[in-house]
């Protein structure tokens, strides 16, 4: 136990110095993390208080940039930091960098050879982020799936659908990425009627319902222009389909969508203007007559 007990003496007046040094450097690289992740998220609270309760859609997108850049921001300080602790270390107990830094570049050819879809990944995230193609809160369409954006790390992108699936969509893809709300999108809508129908008195009335709905005071803030009617598209098998064009603020598209229909439906019924839709006759036959066919 004495031996044990000397060692440990010996060891402690010969390392001391550089034993405290390293706990102190790796208890100082937590305190700044921890100062920088509070100061982020106080600075994430304002930004959704000063930008996310607007009224503009600029105002509210110029927000989710904001939020998505500082998740990143914080992802690479929380690296570098790491990384100079542990060069730090190495510095304060002599290890040589010279010999790690020659054998680091050798495993770093073999890793990248071994990783190309690891960097592919963080290369895809980073210009993400540089180039503003999406921010956390939008709507996108990629490789196959869609949902809200809910994170932008530098390698993935998380997804969260309607039926509540998070998907998690690698930066680096490389396939066509939509984003469905970004600036303004254009609703395009069909309504088909009967071709007994009077046309122009069913365009005047889908005319003034999106033209009423646009002017409240509860819709108005949606449409970035007023709804334009573009006449008869379709000549179908059974309909009519008359189309009516909207430029809305992209996230209220759904919505917007939804709620003209509803009102289109509502109008319709009260101006007896009819909505074909496919129905069978069947016709009953006498045995007899049956036979003789």
């Amino acid at each position: 136990m004495s031996d044990v007990g000397e060692w440990l003496s010996e060891f402690w007046e010969r390392w001391s110095f550089e034993i405290l040094a390293s706990v102190l450097t790796i208890v100082v690289a937590v305190v700044v993390l921890i100062l920088l992740r509070k100061a982020l998220e106080r600075w994430i609270d304002r930004v959704d208080r000063s930008y996310s309760e607007s009224h503009d859609h600029m105002d509210r997108e110029q927000g989710q940039r904001i939020v998505t850049i500082t998740h990143a921001v914080r992802l690479v300080a929380s690296v570098v930091v790491w990384g100079v602790v542990v060069l730090t270390i190495m510095a304060i107990w002599g290890i040589p960098l010279a010999p790690l830094v020659a054998v680091g570049a050798t495993l770093g050819v073999g890793i990248g050879f071994g990783a190309q879809d690891f960097i592919k990944d963080v290369i895809g995230g980073f210009f993400v982020l540089v180039e503003d193609q999406y921010s956390v809160g939008d709507v996108i369409a990629v490789e196959g799936v869609s949902g809200n954006v809910e994170a932008i790390t530098l390698r993935t992108t998380v997804l969260r659908n309607l039926e509540g699936n998070r998907h998690h969509v690698p930066n680096g893809h490389g396939g066509v990425t939509t984003n469905l709300t970004t600036d303004f999108t254009r609703v395009v809508i069909d309504v088909p009627v009967s071709y007994d129908t009077d046309l122009d008195r069913a365009l005047d009335v889908i005319g003034n319902v999106a033209s009423d709905m646009s002017a409240e005071e509860a819709w108005q803030a949606s449409f970035l222009d007023s709804p334009e009617v573009l006449g008869v598209e379709k000549l179908d098998a059974s309909s009519v389909n008359l189309r009516l064009l909207l430029t809305t603020v992209g996230e209220d598209q759904w919505a917007v969508r939804r709620e003209l229909l509803k009102r289109i439906k509502q109008r319709f019924d009260d101006e007896s203007i009819e909505i074909p839709f496919q129905y069978v006759n069947v016709v009953t036959m006498p045995p007899g007559d049956a036979q003789s066919v």
